[in-house]
């Protein structure tokens, strides 16, 4: 990681433990293939943008950056951050089904989340 990356806090997009821990481990098992995982932010449909996260070999100068202790570690360009900001991502684990779930995505473009088919879903 550079030294020139901007640190990503809780204030700017929230992290639970759970999700916390499961990207610390996705980072751990994939050893010298990813530094970190990385949210990306793309065009969407009517609830405006898609959500996602990817491996990232490493940051790039320009990202955001979030660690933790235990291995976490996170990264967003400054454009997706912007979309992301008041945001939480949580890990959801029923025991048949397990995703990552971005929740209050709308708060940071000032939109409601009306739409039926969209908003806050699960990755």
């Amino acid at each position: 990681m550079s030294e020139y990356n901007q640190t990503l806090t809780d204030a700017d997009l929230a992290v639970t433990e759970g999700a916390r821990a499961r990207i610390a481990g996705l980072v751990r098992d994939a050893g010298d293939d990813a530094e970190a995982v990385r949210i990306y932010v793309s065009g969407g449909g009517c609830g405006g943008m898609n959500y996602g996260m990817t491996f990232a070999e490493r940051a790039e100068q320009s990202d955001c950056v979030m660690r933790g202790d235990d291995g976490f570690q996170l990264v967003v360009d400054p454009v997706a951050v912007s979309f992301l900001r008041g945001a939480q991502i949580d890990f959801v684990d029923d025991g048949v089904n397990s995703s990552f779930v971005f929740n209050n995505v709308f708060q940071a473009i000032g939109g409601s989340g009306a739409c039926g088919g969209c908003g806050g879903g699960a990755f």
